[in-house]
């Protein structure tokens, strides 16, 4: 009897299975109501004296030895079974992910800042709405000139003084009034202006402007990083500047590029031209480096300002800047592939 008892140690230690089916009547087999260990308890009576307490150590440890497997093999097909329940088949081929597609104005944007970090350029933000200081008066901005007119600025009902920002050159005022020279940076952002929605123009749209400031910047250090970017951004290293006028720089000047006359899309952008307006620079104005707390007898700067939106439709030929913000899926899939 006591070999018997040995022989279903071994079967219960070398029993396996991942059917709960199987594992079940396992259980029913040896720990039962009616199972063997029922029937072997049962017999002790009948057990010589002699042999009572070797028989008594093995129909225990043949009771251990099956509760352990049941409980071992329990736990691992519950494990499995919660495992499949939440990813399925884990055997079978990978559903396809879909490639994600970014905006036309996130892909020029990050290749501006790409362009201009080479170069030590870091990335500044500041808040898209504004007070007067910062985006007027600290620009040298009196208190008539027409970009305070409301037919160009969203302002606050609340507060005559608080409005949307007209361009992100309040940022980099913010970042003059709380860093020392020198200063290096670029600031990307979205303005606003009250204008009319068209195909060219639009009542918000975003706008990348750069700022140095050091001792002896001079106009020749703003040509070649302006030719630097050109060559960069779209290939073309022919640039020219056409004097201009803005309030917080003197001299200021119009950046055209070469684009070149080899198509008619070529004719049609520079209208037969071949040049292209990509952006307004100029030397920052000794009154805006005073203003922001930086002494413009010891230092002076360049700044310059682009239309993200506007390269964008330049660079993907995008005829209505209205497609940028529709969110329309069937325009945005086209940029699946870009980074």
């Amino acid at each position: 009897m006591i070999d018997k008892i040995h022989t279903l140690i071994e079967e219960a230690n070398s029993f396996s299975t991942k059917s709960k089916e199987e594992l079940e009547a396992f259980r029913i087999k040896f720990l039962g109501r009616n199972g063997l260990l029922t029937d072997l308890f049962a017999e002790f009576k009948n057990v010589p004296a002699d042999q009572k307490k070797e028989y008594g150590q093995a129909v225990n440890t043949l009771k251990s030895a099956a509760q352990e497997k049941v409980n071992t093999l329990r736990a691992e097909i519950e494990q499995k079974s919660e495992t499949k329940g939440i990813y399925g088949d884990l055997s079978r081929p990978g559903e396809p992910m879909s490639l994600g597609a970014r905006h036309p104005v996130s892909i020029v944007k990050n290749e501006i800042i790409d362009i201009f970090s080479r170069i030590g350029f870091n990335v500044s933000e500041g808040p898209e709405i504004e007070d007067d200081w910062h985006n007027f008066t600290a620009l040298n901005l009196p208190e008539y000139h027409p970009a305070r007119d409301m037919q160009d600025t969203f302002f606050i009902q609340s507060d005559p003084d608080i409005l949307l920002r007209t361009h992100t050159s309040s940022v980099q005022v913010r970042y003059m009034e709380n860093h020392k020279p020198p200063i290096r940076t670029i600031s990307p952002g979205r303005v606003y202006r009250n204008e009319a929605i068209s195909a060219r123009s639009h009542c918000f749209f975003h706008q990348v402007e750069g700022l140095y400031i050091d001792k002896n910047v001079s106009f020749a250090d703003l040509k070649q990083t302006l030719q630097y970017f050109t060559t960069e951004m779209f290939g073309k290293s022919k640039i020219r500047l056409r004097p201009s006028f803005f309030p917080f720089t003197e001299p200021s000047a119009e950046v055209d590029v070469y684009w070149g006359l080899e198509t008619e899309t070529d004719y049609r952008m520079t209208k037969g031209t071949g040049w292209l307006e990509i952006m307004g620079c100029g030397m920052v104005d000794p009154n805006v480096l005073d203003n922001c707390g930086i002494d413009s007898k010891e230092y002076s700067g360049f700044a310059f300002g682009m239309g993200i939106d506007r390269i964008a439709l330049l660079l993907h030929q995008i005829s209505d800047i209205r497609l940028l913000s529709e969110n329309d899926l069937r325009f945005l899939k086209q940029f699946r592939s870009a980074l």
